[in-house]
């Protein structure tokens, strides 16, 4: 399936499994921000809905304005942190490039890049939508055994 040129029915009907779809109140602006922070591969980006790649999984970011109609929209709040509560991880970036970039891309790190004891080393940065994302890899024999 070619992301850049599919029709919404057929890349609807494609989709299995867990589905990630996250409201932003800009979505071209969401996108080059994942792109730019965690090297993410946006698709069929417009000013309503982006196709975002990541490491062979697909999520989709929508424009608030798209879920008028969906009783969700009326729960999300005016300003952030919308995402209150969750956390996005992608497991397979560089905590401490993310964090690096993070800021030059408007967001925000929460938590500096540290090693943790669940096996990864890992930051959490908000992103102006308030979403917070978890960027990790796994730790090292020697990062391991220093903890």
């Amino acid at each position: 399936m070619d992301l850049e040129t599919v029709s919404p029915e057929e890349f609807g009907a494609s989709l299995r499994g867990l589905g990630l779809n996250i409201l932003v109140r800009d979505v071209p602006a969401e996108a080059a921000f994942l792109a730019h922070v965690f090297g993410m591969v946006p698709h069929r980006v417009s000013d309503d809905f982006a196709i975002m790649a990541y490491h062979g999984h697909l999520m989709q970011l929508h424009a608030d304005h798209t879920y008028g109609a969906h009783p969700l929209l009326g729960l999300v709040p005016e300003s952030p942190p919308r995402g209150a509560g969750a956390t996005l991880h992608l497991f397979d970036s560089d905590p401490d490039l993310a964090a690096a970039r993070a800021e030059e891309a408007g967001g925000h790190v929460l938590q500096a890049p540290a090693n943790k004891p669940h096996g990864l080393r890992e930051t959490c940065i908000l992103c102006a939508n308030g979403y917070a994302w978890a960027a990790s890899r796994p730790l090292t024999d020697d990062e391991r055994k220093a903890i």
